[in-house]
């Protein structure tokens, strides 16, 4: 396997310089490309395809599970991956094996050429042809950054559409104008196919109801055609009159209450699926999405933390995915919080540690391995220290963990956050709580 891995990985490498020099928006070098390869995504399952800034991989890992628990086989597309590629294609349940991967790879590289084409654009091809190679009834497809635009929007037909909450994220690439954003993402809508939209900021409301009418798809809103609420140790979902009791999700945070509410939406929609409440309730006490406010209890960093600490993790990296921690932070009162903080130099450190400012005790800043595009711990830690937290710079995560045990009395709680490629880093790091 190791062998085969680092074949893949070669070729992912080469895949990365075929980056268009001039990018032009649009869907062409994708449609070139599966055109070359026999167009494997018009021979899919049928396909749920989720758009959005936070959520959308829970909101997935929601369904899969669910699905699953009724017996369906499942394809998964999602992105970015946290530690090995695989994690990206998930066939019939299973994270694709390293020949089949090497396979979709080499077959759509030859196709290609040398011609201009993203990575996102050539793997995303790759994945659709595996998914036409392994039988499933239901492909779930995430989008990229935004949806009109994305590599997965040549799907013509999807059985479903779902945006998650959209917020300011990849401004680069998408802009500042949250209407703008709104409007990129539900371009995945599709004419007669239900869109199901969580609960969104009312100018976005307003720019996926102009979407939909426009697009000619039914839209299904949270807080109009169904509401989810926790009442005690239960999930509450009421959509046309009827309300049920469901298990709490196993994923840790108010919002994920939201997320699994939008997954029950869409599975009650899916038109020829049936997912009983006993598979819902299983799905949503049993679906595992890595680095998402997850609970490091084992591995190696785990370890470096002194007896009744506890270590957790989380890729979120913008201002929403920050008040998502200062809120689930007001629940964790029972111990001192604190911090390890890495960010890309795209991001904006003060946006996503001001929803924090009083609620952290020790912060120590890394710059995240490996990543060119790391912001220096040092930088960040001016920032930090800015804002009045107890800031300083670490030489790495396991420096980091050291320094805190060292200087703050325990037992306390550690949160390693800013970056899913640094939280990538950990699981690897950290050897355990990595997705399989």
């Amino acid at each position: 396997m190791g062998t085969t891995s680092t074949t893949s990985d070669r070729v992912l490498a080469r895949l990365t310089r075929l980056h268009p020099k001039i990018i032009d928006l649009s869907l062409d070098r994708v449609h070139r490309l599966l055109a070359r390869v026999g167009n494997p995504h018009d021979n899919l399952p049928p396909v749920v395809h989720v758009a959005g800034t936070n959520g959308k991989g829970s909101v997935i890992a929601f369904m899969r599970a669910a699905l699953e628990a009724a017996g369906y086989r499942v394809h998964v597309f999602t992105s970015p991956h946290l530690v090995r590629f695989n994690e990206r294609i998930r066939l019939a349940g299973d994270l694709i094996a390293e020949d089949a991967l090497l396979a979709v790879l080499e077959e759509c590289e030859a196709a290609n050429g040398d011609e201009p084409i993203t990575f996102f654009e050539i793997t995303t091809v790759a994945a659709f042809l595996a998914f036409t190679r392994t039988p499933a009834d239901v492909l779930l497809l995430e989008t990229g950054l935004g949806g009109r635009l994305d590599a997965t929007n040549v799907v013509d037909r999807p059985a479903l559409t779902a945006i998650t909450s959209i917020s300011l994220d990849h401004e680069q690439y998408l802009g500042s104008d949250l209407a703008g954003i709104a409007r990129e993402k539900a371009g995945i809508m599709r004419a007669g196919v239900p869109c199901l939209a969580a609960s969104q900021e009312r100018k976005v409301d307003r720019a996926l109801k102009a979407a939909a009418d426009k697009a000619g798809a039914p839209l299904v809103r949270e807080g109009a055609d169904w509401h989810v609420q926790v009442h005690g140790d239960h999930l509450s979902f009421r959509a046309g009159g009827a309300t049920r009791d469901l298990p709490l999700p196993r994923l840790v945070g108010k919002h994920q209450a939201r997320n699994a509410g939008l997954a029950v939406a869409c599975l009650d929609r899916l038109t020829g699926f049936t997912v009983p409440d006993g598979a819902l309730g299983l799905g949503l006490r049993t679906a595992d999405w890595p680095a998402r406010l997850q609970r490091l209890d084992a591995g190696a960093l785990a370890a470096r933390l002194p007896a009744g600490w506890q270590l957790w993790l989380d890729g979120g990296h913008n201002g929403a995915a920050a008040k998502v921690i200062a809120n689930q932070a007001r629940h964790w009162r029972d111990m001192p919080l604190h911090m390890v903080f890495g960010l890309l130099n795209t991001k904006d450190p003060a946006a996503f540690l001001k929803p924090l400012a009083g609620r952290v005790g020790a912060l120590r800043t890394v710059t995240i391995p490996g990543e060119p595009a790391a912001r220096p711990a040092e930088d960040l830690a001016r920032v930090a220290a800015g804002l009045l937290f107890d800031a300083a710079p670490a030489a790495g995560v396991e420096a980091a963990l050291d320094q805190i045990a060292a200087a703050a009395p325990g037992p306390a709680r550690v949160l390693i956050c800013g970056s899913l490629y640094l939280a990538g880093s950990v699981l690897a790091l950290n050897g355990a709580g990595a997705p399989a």
